[in-house]
């Protein structure tokens, strides 16, 4: 039924670029140019997906998680956060395209489906509740949705929480977001998983991505990964 819902959508309103609103592909709201434009992260440190200045021939970590290991043991983040990446970002972010959680999604599923182990469920990073009244909506929960029904991955959105309402994360240096976060985060019922992705628009230092992750393999979870549309 949803197949034959789909074709019929599709030939009454078939997809176009959001970009640059040319005929669609792969009935993606994406043309192929401006697909084989997106800024690609081909060569990055496979724990917090930070990238290398050289092409890399095999898996390798960065400096810093040598230093210090962040919580989670995976990123897969397949764009860089620049150009159409950040635009596609902002606008869903910050003028409620809701089009573009669908684009996205559809776009980190097929990343993970050639790249990454299925975990047991995805988690959306959460905002506090303070922070969900004043924008209207989490665009990690949307982007999410379309990756765990992509991937037919439960979706659990209701056993994290953040529980204090952080300073922004922006402009605050590496130690300072570690600090920032602290306890921002708990687990609010019992756990049954073993593997767990995080999913979220985009990873910066990985410090949200880190405190979260603690808390929930502070409740017996043992692999946390970390998928994210973007890296910046």
């Amino acid at each position: 039924m949803n197949n034959w819902l789909n074709i019929i959508q599709n030939k009454l309103l078939p997809p176009r670029c959001i970009l640059c609103n040319s005929p669609g592909f792969n009935n993606l709201d994406l043309c192929q140019a401006c697909f084989q434009d997106l800024p690609r992260n081909l060569h990055c440190c496979y724990q917090c997906g930070a990238r290398f200045p050289n092409s890399i021939s095999k898996p390798q970590l960065c400096g810093n998680c040598l230093k210090q290991s962040p919580a989670f043991d995976e990123t897969h983040a397949p764009f860089v956060y620049q150009a159409s990446i950040r635009y596609l970002v902002t606008q869903l972010k910050f003028h409620h395209d809701y089009k573009n959680a669908r684009l996205l999604g559809h776009l980190l599923a097929e990343h993970i489906a050639n790249s990454s182990e299925r975990p047991e469920a995805l988690i959306a990073m959460p905002l506090h509740p303070n922070r969900y009244r004043q924008r209207g909506f989490n665009q990690s929960i949307e982007i999410a949705r379309h990756v765990a029904k992509h991937l037919n991955i439960r979706l659990d959105l209701n056993s994290c929480a953040r529980i204090r309402d952080t300073d922004h994360q922006s402009g605050l240096k590496a130690k300072q977001r570690q600090t920032n976060l602290k306890q921002a985060f708990a687990v609010t019922k019992p756990l049954s998983y073993q593997h767990i992705a995080i999913i979220d628009d985009v990873i910066t230092t990985g410090s949200t991505a880190s405190a979260l992750a603690a808390s929930l393999k502070n409740q017996g979870i043992n692999r946390v990964d970390v998928w994210a549309c973007a890296r910046a």
